[in-house]
């Protein structure tokens, strides 16, 4: 009764501080490997242009699809080839000199991950544009070789909603949706994670 009474003490203390260790697949992207475009419906084309990222890193655990990590692009960069558009995208849309940056802050990763081979992900997070935060998904197409993987990732962001103005002209009308796609390759890691059981 003694020894027994001892143990239950022991798992007692011991339980609450439990360590179960778990691990996350980190992706480190590379910003001279990422591309992000952007294209704006209007009513005679549709506008092409891109923004260059600043740093990314992505981590999540595929057990539970928790995520974290950000993702920053640098918005000052954003070029869509015609220097009159791109002032005022910058100047009355984007205002990039109050807001440079534009970051999206994963926090879960739904699907089948597959360490080797295709997946098929759904992406979800904040972005974080223009002084405020919107819940946005991305679809994600991923190829995963060795430690290396390959990305593309698609979304359309209602901007307008958002409280972005929509650059419409007196003759020329703009979607209110702007669609924006990532293509991307970083090098994946594992890192371990530590979590208290209670």
């Amino acid at each position: 009764m003694r020894k027994a009474s001892v143990l239950v003490l022991c798992l007692y203390i011991v339980l609450p501080a439990a360590i179960a260790s778990a691990e996350e697949i980190v992706l480190d992207l590379d910003p001279a490997q990422t591309e992000i475009h952007f294209a704006l419906a209007d009513v005679l084309h549709t506008v092409h242009g891109a923004f260059s990222l600043k740093r990314g890193t992505i981590h999540f655990d595929p057990e539970t699809a928790k995520a974290g990590g950000e993702v920053v692009v640098d918005v000052p960069s954003g070029a869509s080839g015609s220097r009159p558009r791109d002032r005022k995208m910058h100047k009355d849309v984007l205002e990039s000199d109050h807001f440079p940056e534009a970051v999206f802050t994963p926090d879960r990763v739904d699907g089948h991950f597959a360490a080797e081979g295709i997946s098929e992900l759904e992406v979800h997070g904040l972005f974080q544009i223009h002084g405020a935060a919107h819940d946005l998904t991305f679809h994600a197409h991923v190829e995963t070789k060795g430690d290396h993987l390959t990305a593309t990732l698609r979304s359309e962001l209602p901007y307008t909603e958002w409280g972005i103005k929509n650059p419409s002209t007196l003759f020329l009308r703009c979607s209110d949706k702007v669609v924006l796609d990532i293509q991307t390759t970083a090098k994946t890691r594992m890192h371990a994670v530590q979590e208290s059981k209670h």
